[in-house]
């Protein structure tokens, strides 16, 4: 009996003595259900990193309806803590004391431990990949929203949509991530009903109502403001919001009422437009009725202020020609043959404001050129006009507003630009080549002190024939 027992402690001694010494991982033990076994820490790491590293190459897939958004774990900073999970691994059977390591050891044999590889992510990148992903969901909540058309208000009361819920969502990419099921996996985004915003007409009263401004300018410096026109509900704010209130609707028309100013841009006395800044004259011959569109037509443009940036439309300023606006039969180019037209004429008014234009230095934005040369231009140097088809326009291209002088008189249709001028000016020469064939090449060429600076080409126009 005392030899039995002898032999049992030796055996016991010895298997305590190699379990203790052992520098393997012991048997029984994976991690995320790769065995690890007998594998030393190193060894374990690189096998379970084999494993995992295209992990951090994976996408979570969410779905809804027939759209599909992705997640990549790469962009949340996703980190699996390998080194822990095989430090964990590698204690198993060895805390506590000899006799409990030994008896884990044992167990292991019967109830193999697996253990778990913690993960880590970027918590704040996360949730605005939730946002965003929210923010593509294809039904959008519509906020209300106005606009005025026709001189009217109209106020929408925007429309219910759909966004994800975050807590939820998240708690789905935390659960893959633990999990790590990615493949082949498409999670349904849970949304919620997201309402619209109150109407606040108190903010939107706010932001249309504007007090009329009349125009005026300074010398100190130079400076022109320009007019505003008074915007204000026709009815107080309170009735508009009981009528919104009580009517439950889509949509609300508002009706406004507008205050012009006492005092226009176009009002400004010259005072206000120190400089020359381009003057250019052509002759007229022709009937009487054509002297009385080229007067109509200059009055139109005469005194026009446009603003800095602001475009200038002939077509829009001097109207439809029309018996009513004061404009007279006269001689006009339609289909290469001359007829007799409203207007005939204006567009000598259009070319020697072209002219003016160039001279000034200013952008020239549309422009077309007659099919005919005539008598009051050089090829090149034109500018006609149709209404509804045919426009001339330019952009103030300067910091200050220009004024347009327009007359009739002397038997010439004179134009001049008004404004400020600057260092920053430059002296225009425009000049055109004859190149064939009824074709000019305009160019224009600035100078500085003196000294030519640019010369460019700005049109090249054919022409039919002389009438």
């Amino acid at each position: 009996m005392a030899t039995i027992l002898f032999i049992a402690i030796l055996i016991v001694s010895v298997f305590s003595i190699m379990n203790n010494k052992d520098t393997k991982i012991k048997k029984g033990v994976s991690i995320e259900g790769i065995d690890v076994s007998e594998l030393s820490k190193e060894e374990a790491k690189n096998k379970i990193q084999t494993e995992f590293l295209d992990k951090l190459d994976e996408t979570i897939y969410f779905q809804y309806g027939e759209n599909l958004y992705s997640l990549a774990l790469e962009q949340l900073n996703v980190d699996y803590k390998l080194d822990e999970a095989v430090d964990k691994a590698y204690n198993v059977a060895r805390e506590g004391s000899i006799i409990q390591r030994d008896l884990k050891v044992i167990s292991l044999k019967k109830k193999p431990v697996n253990i778990t590889i913690d993960v880590t992510y970027d918590e704040v990148t996360l949730d605005a990949c939730i946002l965003d992903i929210s923010a593509k969901l294809p039904e959008q909540v519509e906020q209300p929203s106005y606009y005025i058309e026709d001189g009217e208000l109209i106020i929408t009361s925007g429309k219910i949509g759909k966004a994800a819920l975050s807590d939820e969502t998240k708690k789905i990419v935390e659960d893959a991530l633990n999990n790590k099921n990615y493949n082949d996996v498409y999670y349904d985004i849970p949304t919620y009903d997201k309402y619209p915003e109150k109407i606040d007409v108190e903010k939107i009263h706010s932001e249309i109502y504007k007090e009329a401004q009349d125009a005026y300018f300074t010398t100190e410096p130079r400076m022109v403001y320009a007019d505003e026109t008074g915007v204000d509900f026709v009815e107080s704010v309170e009735t508009v919001k009981a009528q919104i209130e009580s009517e439950q609707k889509n949509e609300y028309v508002v009706a406004l009422k507008y205050t012009p100013a006492n005092v226009t841009v176009d009002d400004l006395g010259m005072d206000a437009f120190p400089d020359v800044l381009a003057s250019y004259s052509t002759w007229y011959i022709g009937s009487n009725n054509r002297l009385q569109n080229l007067i109509v037509a200059s009055n139109k443009i005469n005194g026009t202020v446009i603003m800095p940036g602001e475009t200038f439309s002939y077509n829009s300023t001097v109207g439809e020609r029309t018996i009513a606006a004061g404009f007279r039969e006269a001689t006009v180019f339609e289909n290469n043959q001359a007829v007799s037209g409203l207007g005939g004429g204006i567009c000598q008014v259009s070319t020697t404001l072209y002219n003016a234009v160039l001279y000034s230095n200013l952008e020239v934005v549309e422009r077309t050129n007659h099919m005919f040369l005539s008598t009051y231009f050089t090829g090149g140097r034109d500018a006609t006009v149709a209404w509804g088809s045919i426009d001339f326009k330019f952009k103030n291209n300067r910091d200050y507003p220009i004024k347009i002088a327009a007359s009739v008189e002397n038997g010439g249709v004179h134009v001049s630009i008004y404004g400020l001028k600057t260092e920053n000016d430059y002296q225009v020469e425009i000049f055109s080549n004859y190149i064939g064939s009824g074709t000019y090449q305009t160019y224009k060429r600035l100078y500085k002190d003196g000294q030519v600076v640019s010369t460019e080409l700005i049109s090249t126009d054919t022409y039919h024939g002389t009438h």
